[in-house]
């Protein structure tokens, strides 16, 4: 082990949080990615910018909103994992920590890009800490 991570503790909290949030991204933009082929966009619908993106969420129905949600919470899920795992202590305050980093994103995606209210109230209330707290539960560690 290096011995920066040794002398402060701290370091080794500070790596486990970045390390959940780092895979728990590319887990949900992979599954973006993946949904977008497997439930393609709808016709008229121009995904490649924001603002194309922001002015067609009218043509959109639940089942476009599918990947998002997976992506969401799976990524959440991994990323917590990946956190409780790496800790060497405080498990569920790393995965909730990385839940929260989650969370933080999905309020500002939602601010950047209206979507329906039942999909937003889903997402907010079911992908991000009941997510992380699941993957603390499966990281098999203590609180």
């Amino acid at each position: 082990m290096h011995a920066a991570t040794q002398k402060h503790p701290v370091m080794k909290y500070v790596l486990a949080i970045v390390a959940g949030f780092v895979v728990g991204s590319l887990v949900n933009m992979g599954l973006i990615s993946l949904g977008g082929v497997l439930i393609p966009a709808p016709a008229g619908a121009d995904v490649a910018s924001m603002e194309g993106l922001q002015a067609s969420m009218h043509l959109f129905e639940p089942k476009h909103f599918l990947a998002p949600f997976l992506a969401h919470a799976l990524g959440t899920l991994v990323g917590a994992l990946v956190a409780a795992r790496l800790a060497p202590a405080r498990h569920l305050y790393m995965a909730i920590s990385v839940g929260l980093l989650f969370l933080a994103g999905g309020v500002a995606s939602i601010a950047m890009l209206p979507s329906p209210l039942w999909f937003s109230a889903l997402d907010l209330v079911f992908a991000y800490l009941p997510m992380a707290w699941f993957g603390w539960k499966l990281s098999g560690r203590p609180a």
